[in-house]
């Protein structure tokens, strides 16, 4: 008995110990960078196994679909379903299930279940990629997130294989109950990858309208970002307590910021982003890719082609045959990605609109940026600067590179994959499979970054000053 004692006392001072020196070793940047790495490492040996694969596969492209999966991007350098068994998907769907909710996430939770709690200092870690500034709120809303996932996912899964059942197209799908989940599942977490050959321009799936309409619903819901979504939710809550204070005819139930500025202005963003390129794509791509579909067909593929780029990654048709013009809009979509917080990628719409809102405010003479009776922090308009600027440095690296290694594919071509590696997109214009080893290690290097971010990278290793009581005289510089 005394040896059991002993034993549990040293194992927990080790842990104890384990814990101080991480702690002194290692930022929450870091922790959170750390965690995807060693989650695209773990996933790279899971779907190398023997029961994983149905043909062999390289150690890079292993790495590269690991990476893929983790960063929910959905580039892929091999075919997913000729490659990979039933386990060897469920092991992917898997990896995009924790890298979609964040892995440090998922081991916070465990922790504050198994302990009861939660530290300050895991509290913090979390909460500095949660944007939550409140730390009592953090694991309330990780819990929130969870519950959320799972239950879009559920329904979603359950739509999706309703549609399967419905299939005007007639040709079977294999595997529904297994599809519609695994569908659900890379759809909320804007993966894009799929278990059909061909992706969704799949035989099975191509006109089954009902299927690409729930799945671009679904991805469109996971592109919202949590805090917006549970906001929204709340925001429901709200007015219908209100209209039935109302109807009840007692007092005015009302409450004003009930919708934060921060759901208004993504909310605001993603619609209007949204509604232009649908149109845009519906106009130009008429009697082009859309040309064989007819009716709502062709506005339900108009609008998957047009929301797929806000970083699900979904291919409902063949992205080579669209016009110049439209590859160019897709990229600058891709570029923009989803809103903060959410399980996509690109600079984010929330940092997009504080640009736009930025340059009105200079070109309208004013010295603050204003929105909905509220002042913009400074602070959030640096980030969103910095943000955009280092999101162009990190792609045109990647394109310098990859152009080197393999100069037989065009600029645009280049571009495009890298717009989508750097975005977490996951589109490709069937360039993906055919590039150099080494070109697929500065797209591994690139979905990564774009996944954790360039500026979480610099935060992460650049040592930060002191905070300091004294400030120099402003300058201002020659800029235009």
């Amino acid at each position: 008995m005394c040896r059991h004692v002993r034993l549990f006392v040293q194992v927990n001072l080790l842990h104890k110990s384990i814990a101080v020196i991480i702690k002194k070793l290692f930022n929450p940047a870091q922790l959170f960078i750390g965690s995807f790495i060693i989650l695209i490492l773990f996933g790279t040996v899971l779907i190398r196994l023997p029961i994983s694969l149905k043909t062999a596969i390289t150690g890079v492209d292993a790495l590269f679909i690991a990476t893929s999966a983790v960063c929910v991007t959905g580039l892929a350098s091999v075919d997913i379903p000729s490659t990979f068994s039933v386990w060897g998907q469920f092991f992917i769907l898997l990896l995009i299930q924790a890298g979609g909710i964040g892995i440090l996430s998922f081991a916070g939770l465990f922790a504050y279940f198994l302990k009861g709690g939660s530290s300050y200092s895991n509290q913090l870690a979390i909460g500095s990629f949660s944007n939550v500034d409140r730390l009592g709120e953090v694991f309330t809303i990780l819990k929130r997130t969870i519950i959320i996932t799972f239950s879009i996912e559920a329904i979603g899964a359950a739509a999706i294989y309703w549609s399967f059942l419905q299939n005007p197209a007639g040709v079977p799908v294999e595997n529904p109950l297994f599809t519609a989940i695994f569908h659900a599942v890379s759809s909320f977490c804007n993966a894009g990858f799929s278990t059909f050959t061909g992706g969704l321009m799949a035989d099975a799936v191509q006109y089954n309208y009902g299927f690409q309409t729930v799945v671009a619903f679904i991805y469109i819901f996971g592109g919202l970002g949590f805090p917006i979504v549970i906001n929204v939710l709340k925001y429901l809550k709200h007015l219908s307590n209100r209209l039935l204070k109302k109807w009840t005819l007692k007092q005015n139930y009302y409450r004003p910021w009930v919708m934060t500025i921060n759901s208004k202005i993504n909310l605001i963003t993603t619609g209007i982003i949204s509604f232009l390129a649908i149109v845009f794509i519906y106009w130009l791509e008429y009697d082009n890719v859309l040309q064989e579909h007819a009716g709502v067909g062709k506005w339900v593929i108009a609008m998957a082609t047009a929301t797929t780029p806000r970083t699900a990654g979904f291919n409902s048709i063949d992205f080579s045959q669209l016009h110049n013009p439209s590859i160019i809009l897709i990229m600058f979509l891709m570029w923009i990605g989803a809103s903060p917080s959410s399980t996509g990628g690109g600079i984010k719409t929330g940092t997009f609109a504080v640009a736009i809102l930025n340059v009105v405010s200079l070109a309208r003479g004013k010295s603050k940026t204003e929105v909905f009776r509220r002042e913009i922090a400074s602070i959030s308009i640096q980030r969103a600067f910095a943000t955009m600027f280092l999101s162009l440095v990190a792609i045109g690296t990647a394109m310098v590179a990859i152009t080197y290694c393999d100069e037989r594919f065009s600029t645009l071509e280049i571009a495009f994959e890298c717009f989508s590696a750097y975005s977490t997109v996951g589109l490709s214009l069937s360039v993906t499979p055919e590039l150099s080893t080494a070109s697929k290690l500065v797209l591994i290097c690139l979905m990564f970054v774009g996944r954790v971010t360039m500026l979480s990278v610099l935060i992460a290793f650049v040592k930060k000053v002191r905070f300091t009581h004294y400030k120099y005289a402003p300058e201002e510089l020659t800029i235009y």
